[in-house]
């Protein structure tokens, strides 16, 4: 307990430790180290920039899970404030999934933009050409989603059109996720595979705003999310998941599926009551599932090993 309680102590120093030194420094871009402290209890692998490194597997399988299954499992785990509704999408009925970089925008202030821009080219290297909104665009890896707080803003709130648009589509294989608007949604609509979750479209170029930083902490309507967050976003809504807990969401709800679908598929037969399979099952209903589960009609979402290990450690 004591040793639990030092770890604790010594995360949250590296973490405000981090925070002081952003603000003196006025960094952009935050650190690495700045991004472990803030994804400490990821245990696996990292990018170069200090972000969890989810699997490429884990996020093809996250694709299936449903917002209401994913939100579940986080609600179980005390996180409540991880999902966003009331999204514009370009293709409605496609999913999207992958690892976030953040950005903030903020109403335009220019000695803090000044700031904001000395910093960013002179000290961290970033292009001095164009607008500032191209920087978190620079960034992008494969796999990785461009979420962005632009507080809600309309006209003249465009974070991107069809030419930024297709650098991120070039770079992450992925789209967008803005709190904010985009503009020449039909050229969008042209970049093959490319998506938009967004508040709103509007012709206007984007001016009056700038940004404040990359990889930080930042709201999205009713959302934390962090650096490294792994999203789930659907025409439902859109969950950002800590990823340090993605692994076990998918188990657990690919589970919660198969049960669903087990239980669904005897109801249809007559061979249990409704209020049997919407209860605690009994021991005969349980070993039914299991050798349901044996002769499932297909390819099972996870290996027998994960689900082995999955029955093991959960008492139904």
């Amino acid at each position: 307990m004591r040793h639990t309680k030092l770890t604790r102590l010594f995360t949250l120093f590296l973490l405000f430790g981090g925070l002081a030194t952003q603000a003196l420094s006025q960094e952009v871009g935050a650190s690495p180290d700045f991004i472990k402290a803030l994804t400490a209890e990821w245990k696996g692998e990292r990018f170069p920039d200090g972000r969890p490194k989810v699997s490429d597997s884990i996020l093809e399988r996250l694709k299936n899970i449903s917002i209401e299954e994913a939100w579940g499992v986080l609600r179980n785990k005390g996180y409540n404030n991880q999902y966003e509704g009331d999204w514009q999408l370009i293709w409605p009925d496609s999913a999207m999934t992958g690892r976030v970089v953040t950005a903030q925008y903020m109403p335009l202030r220019p000695d803090y933009q000044e700031q904001i821009k000395v910093q960013g080219v002179d000290k961290e290297g970033r292009s001095p050409k164009g607008g500032t909104n191209s920087w978190p665009i620079d960034i992008l890896t494969n796999g990785d989603v461009y979420v962005a707080d632009g507080y809600g803003k309309m006209a003249d709130g465009t974070l991107i059109g069809d030419n930024l648009g297709n650098s991120i589509y070039a770079k992450s294989q992925r789209g967008v996720i803005f709190y904010g608007s985009v503009r020449d949604q039909e050229g969008l609509s042209e970049i093959k595979g490319f998506n938009a979750w967004m508040k709103g479209q509007d012709p206007s170029f984007i001016r009056e705003m700038m940004l404040t930083s990359i990889n930080a902490p930042i709201r999205i309507g009713r959302a934390t999310v962090l650096p490294g967050d792994v999203v789930l976003a659907k025409k439902y809504g859109v969950i950002f998941i800590p990823a340090h807990l993605v692994e076990d969401l998918v188990i657990t709800s690919e589970v919660t599926g198969l049960r669903d679908e087990f239980g669904h598929q005897r109801l249809r037969e007559k061979k249990y009551l409704a209020g049997q399979i919407d209860s605690e099952w009994t021991d005969e209903i349980k070993a039914d599932f299991l050798n349901w589960l044996e002769n499932y009609p297909g390819q099972l979402p996870m290996t027998k090993a994960e689900l082995d290990n999955y029955f093991k450690e959960r008492n139904w």
